[in-house]
């Protein structure tokens, strides 16, 4: 495995048990072949047991391994790239769409949690505080929310002035934000193990540690073969958008995504008059630097999460940088335990967008969610499956005729080194 297990995650140590898992030691059959025990793997094999196929979902790990386990449960309609920039770029109805298709992902975590009685995934639509560091950063964020307004006619979107942040928030660092009530906070390893539970109960297998090992096409089927078995099926999808480095099986889409750790940190539980004065509305929080940094409540404790960690395994540096932030942005939390540390991939692409569509006739592939693809992946996983199956879902600007190459990928890992330090100096200048 190119990433270690994440035995410090808040979320392992408060997750609700999981069933004993079950590696693949046989050869079966199946409709539809799942790489990747992630929300678009098990988003899709729900979705394939609701148009009547039989789904066998492979992951090399266990379910919520990779970022389904590890992100900071924040639910939002976001994409990376705005929609003003959608729209200058392409025209004002493709931003439409992808608006639609933002709050469709959202909607579409919420109806899960609810139709599947997932009461342990603790979701709460409390909605995001967008918050701004700096006089230019809020006019960039006024503006984007009376842009989605006139645009798109999205009332859920309001501005706040400092003061009001700084009773939202605890912390007087910011100039003042814009709150989206269409957002949330979940458990994010508790939402993937209702995934698979529905799936189980629904008729779907699923095997874990079960990495797969080679991909062949015969005739019309495709055989996956893993290092105790074999399915053979007539669909695969790949799913495994920041992991898709652990075997050969994936090749064909690991040159599209660029993986980018994200870290965070969890404080001990918070005295509760302290804890009355932070995140008062139980909301997430995020600031508008490049390189920026989170914050949301988890129960009586605060979790604080950024990027900028570099490399294949858990950085210090980065946990340290993390605990300085924190601190900085919050001095009464100075003296203040870190009880967790942890992190993730991220798994970004050339155009900051997902990735959907078809590898050939039998494969099909959805990833890459530039670090906002709870409930992204939740839709894309289901409507992946309608693309497989003939149907012309709205994937918006995310489809492709095949999977968008990252060119010079071989010089990923210092260019995600220069970009970042580039991001770090425009945020040091205020830009």
């Amino acid at each position: 495995m190119p990433d270690s297990a994440h035995p410090q995650s808040l979320w392992r140590d408060t997750a609700s048990l999981a069933p004993r898992p079950v590696a693949l030691l046989s050869a079966l059959k199946a409709d539809i072949a799942i790489i990747g025990g992630g929300y678009t793997g098990l988003s899709a094999a729900l979705r394939a047991i609701e148009r009547g196929l039989h789904p066998v979902v492979l992951e090399a790990a266990g379910i919520g391994w990779g970022a389904s386990g590890r992100n900071g449960g924040v639910v939002s309609t976001k994409f990376r790239v705005s929609l003003s920039d959608i729209a200058r770029r392409h025209d004002l109805e493709i931003a439409r769409r992808m608006h639609r298709i933002g709050h469709e992902a959202m909607d579409r975590v919420e109806r899960n949690v609810e139709e599947l009685n997932m009461a342990d995934a603790g979701f709460v639509r409390t909605g995001n505080l967008r918050c701004a560091h700096n006089d230019l950063a809020q006019s960039r964020l006024a503006a984007e929310a009376e842009t989605a307004r006139k645009m798109f006619a999205d009332n859920s979107l309001t501005i706040l002035d400092a003061d009001q942040v700084r009773e939202e928030t605890g912390s007087a660092d910011f100039v003042g934000g814009v709150l989206s009530t269409h957002a949330g906070i979940i458990h994010p390893l508790n939402y993937a193990r209702g995934l698979a539970a529905a799936i189980r109960s629904g008729g779907g297998e699923i095997y874990e540690h079960s990495a797969v090992l080679t991909r062949s096409n015969n005739g019309s089927r495709v055989i996956l073969t893993t290092g105790g078995g074999q399915v053979v099926a007539r669909h695969v999808l790949i799913a495994t958008n920041g992991y898709s480095n652990i075997t050969a099986a994936t090749a064909p889409v690991r040159g599209t995504l660029i993986p980018f750790r994200s870290a965070m940190i969890a404080t001990e539980p918070l005295d509760p008059g302290l804890r009355a004065t932070l995140m008062r509305h139980g909301r997430s929080y995020s600031e508008s630097r490049r390189m920026m940094r989170w914050f949301r409540p988890a129960g009586d404790r605060m979790l604080f999460g950024g990027r900028g960690a570099f490399g294949r395994e858990d950085s210090a540096s980065a946990f340290h940088a993390l605990e300085t932030a924190l601190k900085r942005m919050f001095p009464q939390l100075v003296g203040t335990a870190i009880t967790h540390r942890w992190s993730g991939l991220v798994a970004m692409t050339i155009d900051s967008l997902p990735q959907v569509g078809m590898l050939d006739e039998r494969t099909g592939f959805a990833l890459g969610y530039n670090g906002a693809g709870i409930a992204m992946s939740s839709l894309m996983g289901r409507r992946i499956i309608d693309l497989m199956l003939g149907d012309r879902p709205d994937l918006g600007l995310m489809e492709r005729n095949g999977p968008r190459p990252i060119p010079l990928y071989f010089l990923r890992e210092p260019a995600v080194r220069t970009v970042a330090g580039w991001y770090q100096f425009l945020d040091r200048i205020g830009l």
